[in-house]
């Protein structure tokens, strides 16, 4: 059997992966250092049992080498996310680990087949957008000033409102230490890979849902924040007004795409976008989780607040990984119907969104309009 290296292998995308990797009769190894606060309470009970599991961490050469040996596929999800100003630590984990990783394959000549790198949604930034006159801008960043006045569409150089686009792959603009060192990520995919001829493929998602997210990463997003809040009986917090519009992806049509850029040559030295196909206001997606958990009676509370390194929206074209035959299944209600259910499965689930909007204000993330 072949034998596949999951780094990231005990978090949300990273344990499914193994779970398909098993079925399909892969032998599988985990590399994760199993980082707090994502596993806040250690190893996961449901890490597949028939894996090998190493605790380390990616970013030590020795341990990553020894983690390769008779390794033939590699996925790389090991990564730093959230939201805070330890702008370093992003680049130290998510791209100096990706470095190490052709760096070690090279060095020691070793005969891996295909690397499959986890990239975001996060790397084109705001993406693009279409002027009256059918000309496509693509803008940079909101400034604190226009956030604070509650101004939060992008308009053209005539005040007029543009419209948002579903935006490919050719296109990125990464806002934030964590979508730059996607960014670099994605680069080395390809360009180590080419150089080398190491057939590589960086698969940036949108945003991914379903079971086995963590309850205690503030990256983890709108559906953890909802489900959390109407689980504990509490009216969420939507920043900015509510009408942002997110493209979601179901978990297991990202295993789906995981699976098939494996085997498929047409994907080497390439970035596809896994995106779900939908767009969904903040607004809308609040309402599909309240549903969900019964709580419509809840309304939520839009403050006038907003966090520094959003984007206003942000949804991804996926029509050229549709060209290979992959679709999504799944509906978002499915996603938050199968996140429900785990998070009702769990004993002793604490309410620690307080916190995380505490932390997060005290570093000065949140913001508040004036």
């Amino acid at each position: 059997m072949s034998l596949v290296l999951v780094t990231g292998g005990a978090g949300f995308i990273g344990s499914h992966t193994v779970d398909r990797l098993i079925g399909e009769g892969f032998d599988v190894r985990i590399l994760d250092n199993l980082q707090k606060p994502v596993h806040l309470k250690g190893k996961p009970e449901y890490l597949n049992s028939k894996a090998e599991f190493i605790k380390g961490d990616v970013r030590n050469k020795d341990i990553l080498k020894s983690s390769l040996k008779d390794v033939e596929y590699v996925y790389h999800f090991a990564a730093y996310q959230d939201y805070l100003t330890d702008f370093s630590n992003f680049f130290y984990t998510n791209a100096v680990s990706t470095a190490l990783l052709f760096e070690i394959i090279v060095e020691n000549k070793l005969p891996i087949k295909k690397i499959v790198v986890a990239s975001s949604q996060f790397v084109q930034g705001e993406g693009l957008y279409k002027r009256k006159d059918n000309t496509i801008a693509a803008p940079d960043l909101r400034s604190v000033s226009q956030l604070e006045k509650g101004d939060w569409e992008w308009k053209d150089e005539c005040d007029e409102l543009m419209q948002w686009q579903w935006t490919p792959e050719s296109h990125a603009n990464p806002p934030n230490a964590y979508a730059m060192s996607k960014y670099s990520q994605e680069m080395q995919t390809i360009k180590f890979g080419k150089r080398y001829e190491i057939p590589s493929v960086a698969l940036r998602y949108s945003i991914v849902q379903g079971s086995r997210q963590s309850f205690y990463n503030a990256y983890s997003g709108a559906c953890r924040i909802f489900s959390l809040s109407y689980f504990f009986n509490k009216a969420p917090v939507i920043y900015e007004d509510g009408n942002q519009l997110r493209d979601f992806v179901n978990i297991h049509d990202v295993v789906d795409t995981n699976l098939l850029v494996l085997n498929d040559d047409r994907t080497s030295f390439d970035i596809f976008n896994v995106g779900g196909g939908n767009a969904y206001s903040i607004k809308e997606f609040d309402r599909i989780v309240a549903k969900v958990f019964n709580k419509e009676h809840l309304t939520p509370n839009i403050p006038g607040e907003f966090r520094l390194g959003d984007t206003r929206n942000a949804c991804s074209d996926i029509s050229k990984l549709k060209s290979l035959g992959w679709s999504p299944h799944h509906t978002a209600e499915e996603s938050v119907n199968e996140y429900r259910e785990y998070l009702e499965s769990q004993s002793n689930v604490e309410d620690i969104l307080d916190y995380v909007k505490k932390t997060m204000k005290e570093m000065n993330v949140v913001k508040k309009v004036k």
